[in-house]
């Protein structure tokens, strides 16, 4: 089945290694097509009220109306000879561009959801770990608003595709797993580890617990068992109807670990993953929360972030 993919890009070297991630996974990500998508640089709001009543003016923003074309029409050109360098086929590849109208973010999701893409593809913008941390950024925006469509979220160059899924049993997580069979269903030759935190007593699965028993930490502890056991079998029925087998995939587990966006990090930098797939908040009360998926986002380098809702 053909998965679709937005490529948010401008000239920037962000863009390039997220283009460059977009044709990797290719190896791993099955009939993959994609579009370069450029929204023009804002126009100066005084050259616009200017242009309604000033001849001169007017002349003048047509010709930066037109320069901003022709910028966006050569760097698509680029990228797309470039991607077609590099093994994907030219039919694979479209381009795309419009003036600026609602502003940057608005305008990507409004062109990803009416070409119904499967996941959005950014370079991370921030150029260091503070920078990373304001989501005012384009990257954090898209994250913030994109309600349906995964974003992915490039950082770095990424040359691993080996793929990691950070699992609590939420519902987010669940729905990670499902983007991810989705996206890799039907190879063979796929890998994907399942990696779980095993949560701290205050950060538990949100379950109704009905028995009485005095020892409350006990209780918590086999109910997050409970809770992500449950999940395990969601998650490899979902992998199997996308046609991937049990000896695919890889579970794995950490204990006692006090950060567990940390714990992710580590894992991911320690088991050599490109690409780690996250849900983008967890359940009420679950240790998967957002700050976790934040905490993991401003600090990942030279890999690539799923985030699904």
């Amino acid at each position: 089945m053909e998965k679709k993919i937005l490529l948010a890009v401008d000239d920037s070297i962000h863009s390039k290694q997220a283009i460059q991630y977009a044709v990797r996974i290719s190896s791993v990500v099955k009939d993959l097509t994609y579009t370069l998508f450029h929204v023009h640089p804002t126009i100066s709001e005084y050259l616009l009220n200017q242009a309604k009543s000033d001849l001169k003016a007017k002349s003048e923003l047509k010709k930066v109306i037109r320069k901003n074309a022709d910028v966006a029409q050569d760097t698509l050109a680029k990228y797309k000879a470039n991607m077609v360098r590099m093994g994907i086929a030219d039919k694979r590849i479209d381009v795309a561009t419009q003036p600026r109208r609602l502003g940057l973010a608005k305008d990507i999701l409004d062109r990803t959801e009416q070409g119904l893409y499967d996941a959005i593809v950014v370079g991370q913008r921030g150029l260091s770990r503070a920078q990373k941390v304001i989501m005012g950024s384009l990257t954090g925006e898209l994250i913030e608003h994109s309600r349906v469509t995964p974003v992915w979220v490039v950082d770095g160059n990424v040359t691993s595709t080996k793929i990691m899924v950070a699992v609590d049993g939420s519902e987010s997580s669940l729905s990670a797993v499902d983007h991810l069979s989705f996206m890799v269903g039907e190879n063979p030759e796929i890998k994907v580890t399942l990696f779980h935190v095993v949560p701290r007593l205050r950060h538990y699965c949100a379950i109704d617990f009905k028995e009485k028993e005095a020892d409350i930490d006990q209780v918590l502890v086999r109910g997050a068992k409970q809770c992500v056991d449950l999940f395990y079998a969601h998650a490899l029925k979902k992998f199997g109807e996308a046609g991937i087998q049990e000896n695919q995939i890889e579970i794995k587990t950490t204990k006692g670990a006090v950060n567990a966006g940390n714990a992710i990090l580590n894992e991911a930098k320690k088991g050599d993953y490109g690409t780690v797939v996250t849900g983008r908040r967890g359940t009420n009360q679950a240790f998967f929360m957002g700050s976790v998926s934040r905490y993991v986002l401003n600090r990942t380098s030279n890999r690539a972030l799923w985030l699904v809702s």
